[in-house]
């Protein structure tokens, strides 16, 4: 690799911008320091050839500078030599750099997906969901802005781990989130949480509107041994309030989602929407 376009060492996706930035600028030098070199041989050339013109239009036995006729051909051979060496040089040496960061910016649009998404289901992971949160609570603050935060749960999921097998416990989860996907809008986030458990901030969104976006994951299926296996799950989920922060927004989901989780296993029965409020 070359010596003066520095590897990106950090899986911080604004840290391998900032090296591509940086690498963009030097090769930026590199290519105006190149065209100058140019231009400065493309002058010396055109200074022998206009000289040697003059000494063929005068039918002088010496070139101008009182250069011997025969050694201004040389050299002009030489130059000419000299600038297609050079130009190849340096456009093998830009092609190496420009592939070098077309290598770096897949390597940060790598690093991008492994810092914002879960790399099973495709979905935002915690940590990115987190300061979304954070900053769409203050929003909400600034603006008067109404937000549901939504924690989903899968039921008996490790039972399906253990009856079906790994293989089909992911296609579960990513089935699961393509329907999370699909059952919300562009402006809302769909958020592995972990494990088995999923998070939905609805912004713009009041809390009798919830069960709208949960009916439509209810029935959901995926094939296992030839069959149809149902999901079910349970769901908690507290609407933004004034006041309210992130460590409180998060534990009301969760203690709702435990709550009916509970109310589940005593009615035998999987809740697939929210209870009245």
């Amino acid at each position: 690799m070359n010596p003066s376009i520095a590897p990106i060492t950090s899986r911080d996706p604004d840290y391998g911008a900032a090296q591509i930035q940086s690498n963009l600028r030097k090769l930026e030098r590199r290519d105006l320091w190149a065209s100058g070199n140019t231009a400065i041989i493309i002058l010396g050339l055109t200074a022998l050839v206009v000289s040697l013109s003059i000494s063929l239009y005068l039918k002088t036995p010496n070139a101008v500078f009182g250069w011997d006729m025969s050694l201004a051909v040389w050299a002009l051979v030489a130059l000419v030599v000299f600038f297609t060496g050079h130009m190849v040089f340096q456009q093998l040496k830009l092609r190496t750099v420009q592939r070098e960061l077309s290598e770096q910016q897949i390597q940060a649009e790598v690093f991008r997906r492994l810092a914002l998404f879960d790399p099973l289901t495709g979905l935002y992971n915690r940590r990115f969901a987190e300061e979304r949160l954070r900053a769409e609570i203050a929003r909400a603050e600034r603006k008067g802005l109404s937000m549901v935060v939504v924690l989903l749960d899968l039921n008996d999921f490790k039972k399906i781990n253990d009856r079906y097998g790994h293989p089909t416990g992911d296609q579960v989860l990513k089935e699961y989130a393509k329907s999370l996907s699909s059952s919300t809008r562009g402006s809302d986030l769909a958020v592995r949480w972990g494990g088995d458990e999923f998070m939905l901030l609805l912004l713009d969104c009041e809390i009798d509107q919830l069960s709208v976006v949960l009916g439509r994951l209810v029935g959901f299926a995926v094939e296992a041994d030839g069959k149809a296996l149902e999901v079910s799950f349970a769901v908690g989920w507290k609407a933004y309030e004034p006041g309210d922060e992130f460590e409180g927004l998060i534990e009301a989901a969760d203690r709702n989602l435990y709550i009916h989780k509970a109310a589940a296993k005593v009615s035998k029965e999987r809740l697939t929407a929210p209870v009245s409020s």
